[in-house]
């Protein structure tokens, strides 16, 4: 359609010039003495038009030629920024390969590029994202060669460059080297400068899912319980880790937490910093009440603690593993001397709800036994004994039936039930 209209505006063109060139009859006549040159006024036009056209070219020929050096000078230019790029995307190519000797190489072919370019006065927009970027490319393989010197040295410039403002780069090149740095600490098992790095960190890029990553195993390496625990809280919000993944970290470090308590008020101030889905888990608080019952602290705030366990494993017996339930039963146990009737009577109901289970008729047996009922808590633990597969409480359990014959001066029958206990391992 385009050259339709085309040959259609060519034709009128010619139809209109042929119209007015075909009617003239003007001339024009040039007086040079002693000459008289009479022209028609269509030749005129013609010279004229030729002559526009002449000049034009010259004039086009001229400023071509001129801008020669200029151009010249820009492909020099745009050769070296060429191969400025290719060295860095070769250098990126190199390390993700492994091969970082030449990785490094590459990168610091691109630094001589870009010197050479600044050298030329023709300085890139995003100059200093390519040092940056270099920098840090060369600093990573030389983390991956163990060459710290050389590391360093790269990260010290990247850092330079990054933090110079005659330029605008983006914060999110020092944030990267930031973090790139942080994590080689890590690397290297220096937890107190990678956190150091990291709280170099804007406050919006601390919160980033990486730096949080890196902050956990920073605050867990050196021993910071309590950041790792509120860390590892911040990541599971972020969804950073599946459901069962962020249960278990969380669930680790609050174990851990009160692991590092060394007396009962350390005990209770590491308690009362857990959140209380944390407290509601079973691992966590029978690890509390269990931590209280060695600190020799109060039996009945371990009770407490141990509640909320204790109604989930009679509620749902299948919710709690073998090892959890023998772990609160020894729990309950420690403090036995010390139980109040309302427990008691959780117990006993617990185990008359459930007569089979051989965890509840060893911890009730023992509750008789403490209350001096030797009948019931000689049926109890017998048949605890007979059914228990944890070696510790088959154990304890034939040790008091034994000490309950001997009460009844029962040689025979203690003779028996020591024999018994002296047998490492549950049948």
């Amino acid at each position: 359609m385009r050259a339709a209209l085309w040959l259609l505006a060519l034709f009128g063109i010619a139809a209109a010039v042929a119209l007015f060139a075909g009617n003239n009859q003007g001339t024009i006549t040039v007086f040079w003495p002693p000459w008289r040159v009479d022209l028609s006024l269509n030749l005129v036009l013609l010279l004229l038009v030729a002559a526009f056209m002449l000049l034009h070219l010259a004039l086009r020929g001229l400023s071509a030629l001129f801008s020669l050096p200029v151009q010249a000078r820009q492909w020099r230019m745009q050769q070296k920024e060429r191969a400025l790029y290719g060295a860095l995307l070769d250098a990126l190519a190199q390390m993700i390969a492994g091969r970082f000797s030449r990785a490094r190489k590459a990168a610091q072919a691109a630094l001589i590029q870009e010197k050479a370019l600044s050298a030329l006065d023709a300085r890139l927009p995003q100059a200093q994202q390519v040092r940056v970027l270099a920098h840090l490319l060369a600093a990573e393989s030389a983390q991956a060669l163990q060459d710290r010197p050389a590391r360093d040295a790269h990260l010290h410039e990247a850092l330079k460059e990054s933090a110079d403002r005659n330029a605008s780069p983006a914060p999110e090149t020092r944030e990267g080297v930031q973090l790139r740095a942080a994590r080689w600490a890590l690397e290297d098992r220096d937890a107190p400068a990678a956190l150091a790095r990291l709280e170099e960190l804007p406050q919006g890029a601390q919160r980033r899912t990486l730096a949080l990553r890196l902050r956990l195993k920073a605050a867990r390496l050196d021993r910071r319980t309590l950041e790792a625990l509120e860390t590892a809280r911040l990541l599971a919000k972020h969804r950073a880790f599946s459901t069962a993944a962020a249960e278990s970290i969380v669930r680790g470090l609050a174990t851990e937490l009160l692991s590092s308590a060394h007396d009962p008020a350390q005990l209770m101030s590491a308690w009362g910093q857990l959140e209380s889905s944390e407290r509601e888990m079973p691992e966590v608080s029978i690890h509390g009440a269990q931590r209280m019952a060695v600190l020799r602290g109060d039996l009945a705030t371990a009770r407490i603690w141990l509640l909320p366990a204790w109604i989930r494993m009679v509620e749902q017996p299948q919710s709690l593993t073998d090892s959890l339930r023998v772990k609160l039963a020894r729990a309950l146990e420690a403090g036995l001397d010390s139980v109040d009737a309302e427990w008691l009577a959780r117990i006993e109901l617990a185990q008359r709800n459930n007569p089979r289970d051989p965890n509840l008729q060893y911890l009730a047996g023992m509750a008789c036994m403490k209350r001096q009922l030797w009948g019931k808590a000689q049926q109890l633990l017998t048949q605890a004994g007979n059914g228990l597969q944890d070696a510790g409480l088959y154990r304890r359990s034939w040790q008091a039936l034994a000490t309950l014959a001997e009460a009844r001066d029962d040689t025979d029958q203690a003779s028996v039930a020591w024999k018994r206990a002296a047998q490492t391992e549950a049948p």
